[in-house]
């Protein structure tokens, strides 16, 4: 064997090795919108051993209880990989340079302005002075989105109307009483809403565009060898992974998605619009 064959050989098993070594790294996971770890495990089990067999990572689910807290724990160096919501992301960025790394991306995702068929109003315009409810405060589909359908119609927020916050059943309920006049919720809520109330037609004011997706991201402390691992996974397995997550019905919003592993922090710069628009202007806090 002359020198230079030797010397590759050499160095293709030094890249091997690493890439072993790292394979059999433990990294912990956690996931915003799932609430303690026997959740997490029941609707991300599934996911976790798909992942696993094609990664070659041991996954260590970290339980947390919103986001605030999966925040402070990856701020802490006790969570490597966060799965999350695109407002979500864009705080975690602010404060702790995480790192896109794939996207969970949820057909059909978009936010609308809704009111009752028969209402009067018929613009965005007609709102003007009118009690608005959103969903969770902060949420993307059903807080900003909403929020800024309204400000391209005209209405500033908190100034042009009264934004409230209700739970879904109760806005719908103030909706019929005209206690409210609209309700921002994204199309999966339309179809809920539609089974709850029978005997209620809605009627969408204005329609929004597709939404940036829900994002894995990671600690800025992970090796970016370990990053490319988890991103390899996603781009050569995302068949099996993508089955795993969508057989559990509670990951049902996934289903006929798929995964995207060219995501960069640029694609989320709709969202930090979104957020000046109800006059959040840094992003380094949730709204509560």
């Amino acid at each position: 064997m002359n020198a230079l064959l030797k010397a590759s050989v050499l160095a293709l098993g030094v890249i091997g090795g690493a890439s072993a070594a790292l394979a059999q790294e433990t990294i912990r996971f956690a996931v915003t919108d799932i609430d303690g770890m026997e959740a997490l495990q029941t609707e991300m089990g599934p996911f976790k051993a798909a992942f696993e067999a094609a990664s070659g990572l041991t996954v260590e689910f970290f339980a947390v209880s919103g986001r605030t807290i999966a925040v402070e724990a990856m701020a802490a160096d006790q969570v490597d990989f966060v799965l999350t919501g695109p407002a979500e992301y864009v705080v975690f960025n602010a404060r702790l340079d995480a790192v896109p790394v794939v996207t969970w991306n949820r057909p059909d995702y978009y936010s609308n302005i809704v009111v009752l068929d028969g209402s009067p109003e018929q613009t965005v315009a007609d709102l003007k002075g009118k009690k608005i409810s959103f969903g969770e405060i902060g949420s993307t589909s059903q807080h900003l989105a909403p929020a800024t359908l309204l400000a391209e119609g005209g209405l500033v927020y908190g100034t042009d109307y009264e934004p409230v916050f209700l739970k879904r059943n109760v806005a719908v309920e103030a909706l019929i009483k005209g206690e409210i006049a609209a309700i921002g919720l994204n199309r999966s809520h339309i179809e809920s809403i539609t089974e709850k109330f029978p005997d209620q037609k809605f009627r969408v004011l204005v329609k929004g565009p597709e939404l940036p997706n829900d994002i894995l991201l990671a600690s800025s402390t992970v090796k970016p060898e370990v990053i490319e691992i988890v991103r390899k996974a996603f781009v050569e397995h995302g068949a099996e992974l993508l089955a795993a997550v969508t057989s559990t019905e509670a990951n049902a919003k996934y289903v006929g998605g798929a995964f995207t592993a060219t995501v960069t922090d640029a694609d989320y710069d709709m969202v930090r619009k979104m957020y000046e628009n109800v006059g959040v202007t840094e992003f380094s806090e949730f709204l509560e």
